[in-house]
C-alpha cells in the first residue's frame, strides 16, 4: 500500500485495538472549589488506567509481566534516589496531598513549573540533582583530573578526605540491580521469541557492569516480539548540570502488529531527508542507519524518569551514537497514552486559543504522525560535530538536550511536509500545522525545568517572530499563516542544525536567552487554559491488577 492512510485507519484501529481505547479512561477531577492548592495541583493530572487487550499474548507471555512489573519498580526506586534521596524521609510528615504531588513529581520540586519547592522550607532542586555533591561547583569538576568524569552510568562523589571519585551504578545500587537482573533472567527463559530472549539476558548483564552497548544492539535486532521493555539508565535529561548523567527508568510494552506493520516503511524514507535538509551539506554528511524501525504500542507500565512530571508519549532510543549510526534507531509510538493526551488535553486547549475557523484542523491523525515524526527526526540531523571535537551531545553540555528536542520537533513537521508533498500520507497539510501550533501550547506548560518545555518556548518566539501565525487580541486565538509558517520552519531547522553541527555552546546559550522564555501574549494564553480547567498532564492507575494478571 503505497500510502498510510491516516483519516479513518488510525481511528478505525484506535477503536478496536485496546480496551483503555473504547473505555472510559480518565477521571476529570479538575473541580477544585472544596479543595486544598496541592489537591488542586494533583488534580491537574487526569487519571488514565494503561490497560490493553492481552488475550492474544500466550500464557509465558501472561507470566512475564508480572516479572517485567518488579524489575521496572526497582528502577522506580532507583530513579527517586538519583531525583531526590531518601523517599521515606521526605513523605514522613507530609499530608496526604503533598504526598500524591510528591509522588507525581518524584520529590518536593514542581517539574511542570520550573521545579519550584512545593514543600515548605524546601530549598532549590540541586542542577545536577543527586548525580554530584551538592557543594561541587562547576570550575571544580572542570578542573578535575578524571578521564571519565563525564560518564552516564556513575555518580561523583566525595571521599573522607573531600577528593572527587566516581561510584558506578551499579556499585552503589548493588542489591537493586542484582535483583532486577534476577527477574530480567527469568522474564527471559519464559520468552518465545529469540531476540527478545536474547535481549533481556543481555540487558541483565548490563545493569550488572553498566556495560549497555552490546544490550543496546540487541534491541535494535528484535523484530517480532509482541511484548517489549525499556529498562535501565536512558535519559540524561535529570543532569541539568551538565546533561552526562543518564537515569534509571522502565516502559513495558504490547506491540499493535497492524499499525506497526503499516508505519515502518517511513524509517526508509530517513537517508532521503537527510539529504534534503535546509541547511548547509557539511551538517547532513552523516547518513543515518538503515534498520530503524517505527512501531506502535499501548503502554502498560511506566516507572522512574519517564514517569515524572509530564508522561512520555513516543520514544525514540537507544540514545548511544554507536548504535545508531550502525543500526539506527527504533521509534516507539505509545498509542494509548497518546490518545489520552489528545482527547484530554490538546482538544481543549484549541477550543480556548486556536480560532474558530481553524478549529476544523486539529486531528488525532495529525496529532499522531507530529508526534510519530518527532521520534523519526531525532535521526536526521548530525550526531558528531563537524570540526571532530566529539558529539554534539558532549559539545552542547546540559543544554544539549532541550535543542535537540527542539530539532526533533522541528524536523518532525519537516518530515510531515516533505511526505505529504510526495503522496505519502493524507489529509490537509493544514491539519498538521494547526494541531502543530496546539501542541505548543500543551507542551510549553511543561516550564522551564523541562527539555520539551524549553524547546516549545523557543519555537513559539522564534515563529511569532516570523509571523507563522496571528494573535487575535479580541478574541485571544491564534491562527496558522500558511505560508510563513513554512517559512519559519526551515529557518529554524537550518539554525538547529548548524548549531548542533557547530557544537556551538555560546550560540545555544544566546538562542535560550533571547527565544527561551514565555512572552506576557504567551502567559496570558497560558492563564486562560489553567481558568478553563484544563488538565496539564496525566497520571496512571496501572500494574497487574488493572491489567488482571
Amino acid at each position: 500500500m503505497k500510502k498510510l492512510l491516516y483519516t479513518g485507519l488510525l481511528l478505525g484501529l484506535l477503536a478496536c485495538g485496546s480496551q483503555s481505547d473504547t473505555q472510559d479512561q480518565t477521571e476529570n477531577t479538575s473541580d477544585t472549589t472544596k479543595v486544598g492548592p496541592i489537591q488542586k495541583k494533583v488534580n491537574d493530572f487526569a487519571k488514565v488506567t494503561l490497560t490493553t487487550d492481552l488475550s492474544d499474548l500466550s500464557e509465558n507471555e501472561k507470566k512475564m509481566i508480572p516479572l517485567l512489573i518488579e524489575a521496572s519498580q526497582i528502577m522506580d526506586k532507583l530513579f527517586w534516589r538519583e531525583a531526590y534521596g531518601n523517599k521515606e524521609e521526605l513523605m514522613d510528615g507530609l499530608t496526604e496531598a503533598e504526598q500524591a504531588y510528591a509522588e507525581i513529581n518524584y520529590g518536593p520540586w514542581e517539574r511542570l513549573n520550573n521545579d519550584k519547592p512545593f514543600i515548605e522550607g524546601v530549598g532549590p532542586k540541586p542542577a545536577g540533582a543527586q548525580f554530584y555533591p551538592e557543594d561541587m561547583t562547576k570550575e571544580e569538576f572542570e578542573q578535575w583530573d578524571e578521564p571519565n568524569k563525564d560518564g552516564q552510568y556513575s555518580f561523583v562523589r566525595r571521599d573522607e578526605n573531600g577528593e572527587l571519585y566516581l561510584e558506578p551504578y551499579h556499585v552503589a545500587f548493588e542489591e537493586e540491580v542484582a535483583r532486577a537482573a534476577e527477574l530480567l533472567r527469568q522474564a527471559a527463559e519464559l520468552a518465545e521469541e529469540e531476540g527478545l530472549k536474547k535481549y533481556l539476558t543481555l540487558r541483565a548483564e548490563a545493569l550488572l557492569d553498566d556495560n549497555y552497548l552490546e544490550s543496546d544492539m540487541a534491541w535494535m535486532d528484535m523484530k517480532d516480539n509482541t511484548i517489549d521493555v525499556v529498562i535501565g539508565p536512558i535519559e540524561n535529561y535529570e543532569d541539568k548540570l551538565y546533561n552526562y548523567r543518564s537515569a534509571h527508568e522502565a516502559y513495558i510494552l504490547i506491540k499493535d502488529k497492524k499499525w506497526s506493520e503499516r508505519l515502518e516503511k517511513f524509517a526508509s524514507f530517513l537517508p532521503e531527508l537527510q539529504e534534503g535538509l535546509p541547511v548547509a551539506d557539511e551538517y547532513k554528511k552523516e547518513m543515518p542507519g538503515t534498520s530503524s524501525q517505527l512501531n506502535a504500542y499501548d503502554v502498560i507500565y511506566y516507572a522512574g524518569d519517564c514517569n515524572a512530571g509530564s508522561k512520555t508519549i513516543a520514544i525514540n532510543l537507544p540514545n548511544d551514537e554507536r548504535v545508531q549510526l550502525k543500526k539506527g534507531s527504533r521509534r516507539l509510538q505509545l498509542k494509548n497514552a497518546m490518545k489520552a493526551k489528545f482527547d484530554k488535553i490538546l482538544v481543549p486547549i484549541s477550543e480556548e486559543l486556536v480560532s474558530e475557523d481553524q478549529r476544523k484542523h486539529i486531528t488525532f491523525d495529525a496529532f499522531f504522525a507530529n508526534t510519530m515524526f518527532h521520534e523519526v527526526a531525532h535521526g536526521l540531523g548530525i550526531k558528531n560535530t563537524i570540526d571532530g571535537k566529539g558529539t554534539v551531545r558532549a559539545a552542547l553540555k546540559e543544554k544539549g538536550s532541550a535543542i535537540e528536542e527542539g530539532k526533533a520537533d522541528i524536523l518532525g513537521l519537516y518530515m510531515v511536509t516533505k511526505l505529504h508533498e510526495k503522496g505519502e500520507i493524507e489529509g490537509e497539510l493544514m491539519d498538521y500545522y494547526v494541531t502543530f501550533m496546539a501542541g505548543i501550547f500543551r507542551s510549553v506548560r511543561f516550564g522551564a525545568s523541562s527539555a520539551h518545555g524549553q524547546a516549545n518556548m523557543i519555537r513559539f518566539n522564534y515563529f511569532q517572530e516570523m509571523d507563522a501565525f496571528n494573535y487575535d487580541e479580541e478574541t485571544g486565538q491564534y491562527s496558522v499563516n500558511f505560508e510563513n509558517f513554512q517559512k519559519a520552519m526551515n529557518s529554524l531547522s537550518e539554525k538547529i542544525l548548524t548549531l548542533q553541527g557547530d557544537g556551538d555552546y555560546e550560540g545555544v546559550t544566546v538562542l535560550f536567552e533571547e527565544k527561551g522564555s514565555i512572552s506576557p501574549e504567551l502567559q496570558d494564553a497560558l492563564d486562560k487554559v489553567t481558568e478553563a480547567g484544563i488538565p496539564v498532564d496525566i497520571r496512571f492507575n496501572q500494574g497487574t491488577d488493572v491489567l488482571g494478571i
